[in-house]
């Protein structure tokens, strides 16, 4: 199987110097999006193709847009700050082959953060990045974080795509949980490392307009599947 990467930047071309090189090296096809002026940076590697919005779109959005202009069975979707480590995306790509229903996959990432130090995360933090728990063999999971996430492209299909309904936050969320109504698994695979500078917006100001994002899009999720207030209680 072969593996598009569509990686999406919001004004991170300092950060794409990093990751490229890294990325371009594992897949098979490599599209940056540029979501608004100063996405890119001066150099790409050989090979990678791009896309400029004429206005900014979401990340689901642009999500949908990079699957809709590549081609191969397999769609990686990516952060301008996530570096892969060496055959992560092969070690990926490799357990997805062997196993037809997996349509999600999700590596281990490494977040890179100095507040994270300072300041432990919150028990429903510590849960959804699966925190306390250090798996050393691939195990089935509810969901993985979009950071870094490889898709089946039939399982996208399938589904319809990413929500662009969802402007910030929670549309991996929505993806994953719609893949698990359709049947398809979603797998954590820990042998898979990417590194990534985590921004931590949310946690760092009790009050920004990313709050707001945030608290609209889990009110979206939850008006969308109203049968996930139950698994709260």
């Amino acid at each position: 199987m072969k593996v598009s990467a569509v990686v999406i930047s919001h004004g991170h071309a300092e950060e794409l110097e990093g990751s490229l090189p890294a990325l371009s090296e594992q897949v098979d096809e490599l599209l940056v999006i540029a979501n608004v002026p100063g996405s890119l940076p001066g150099e790409l590697p050989a090979g990678v193709r791009t896309l400029v919005n004429d206005e900014p779109l979401s990340f689901a959005a642009n999500a949908n847009l990079g699957a809709a202009s590549t081609r191969h069975e397999l769609v990686l979707v990516a952060n301008p700050d996530a570096v892969p480590e060496p055959r992560a995306v092969a070690i990926m790509r490799d357990f997805m082959e062997a196993h037809p229903k997996a349509g999600v996959t999700g590596p281990k990432i490494v977040r890179r953060t100095p507040l994270r130090l300072l300041f432990p995360p919150l028990r429903w933090q510590r849960r959804h990045y699966l925190l306390d728990e250090r798996p050393r063999e691939p195990v089935r999971a509810e969901t993985m974080l979009g950071a870094f996430v490889l898709l089946r492209r039939a399982m996208l299909d399938e589904i319809g795509g990413w929500d662009p309904g969802f402007r910030m936050y929670c549309e991996d969320i929505d993806l994953n949980y719609r893949a698990a109504r359709a049947g398809w698994e979603r797998w954590y695979i820990p042998a898979a490392i990417v590194h990534h500078e985590y921004a931590a917006v949310i946690d760092k100001k009790f009050l920004t307009r990313h709050t707001l994002w945030h608290a609209r899009a889990m009110l979206r999720f939850l008006r969308k599947h109203p049968e996930r207030l139950l698994a709260l209680r």
